[in-house]
């Protein structure tokens, strides 16, 4: 199966997802909305619960690439720490997924697949990945760390400044998740952050 044909699938699980309970959507329905037969759907996910596996997995990835987007912009560290905790404020606002995800709250209308991997008999290289572990709350603001100290340490940093640039990207992540859990008004994330870190991260 081609990968755009796999991520039609994802769409039309997410946008299912975005009008009745995961519980009340149907695979039939899924397949149909992709313009698949149902029996792709499964040869490609398997089950429902590999669907939901996958969709998570995905949700999973392109918060990460957003979080990649905003820490590669201009400017100095600390401001592109601050465009990484206002993305994470915004896609766990406008992504039922990700603040399920960031938070470790999952509504009785989300698919709520274990975090531990599951046996996977998949031929399909991309469900094998969904069906491995899926991050936890805190492996999310580990990998955002660790990316985060990956891409805004300079040539030349030592290794005390790079335990305090590591310091400052978790708590970057850590106040983007309390905003994520109780939202401040318009332009509060980036307050925050800048009112915390120090004007000189890195």
């Amino acid at each position: 199966m081609m990968p755009a044909a796999r991520e039609s699938l994802l769409d039309a699980a997410y946008r299912a997802l975005a009008r009745r309970p995961w519980s009340a959507v149907r695979m039939v329905d899924v397949a149909a909305a992709a313009g698949v037969s149902r029996q792709t759907l499964y040869n490609e996910f398997g089950s429902k619960d590999g669907l939901a596996r996958a969709l998570v997995r995905r949700e999973a990835d392109a918060y990460l690439a957003g979080v990649e987007r905003a820490l590669g912009g201009s400017g100095e560290v600390r401001e592109r720490l601050t465009a990484a905790a206002e993305w994470t404020a915004a896609a766990a606002r406008d992504n039922p997924l990700v603040r399920a995800m960031l938070t470790g709250c999952w509504s009785e209308r989300l698919p709520a697949p274990p975090l531990a991997g599951v046996p996977s008999s998949s031929a399909v290289p991309a469900q094998r990945r969904a069906d491995g572990p899926l991050p936890s709350p805190l492996d999310l603001v580990r990998m955002v760390r660790e990316r985060a100290v990956t891409m805004l340490a300079g040539p030349g940093v030592s290794r005390l400044e790079t335990l305090e640039l590591a310091r400052s990207c978790e708590l970057a992540a850590r106040l983007a998740l309390s905003c994520v859990a109780a939202p401040p008004p318009e332009g509060g994330v980036a307050e925050l952050v800048r009112a915390v870190l120090p004007r000189q991260v890195a």
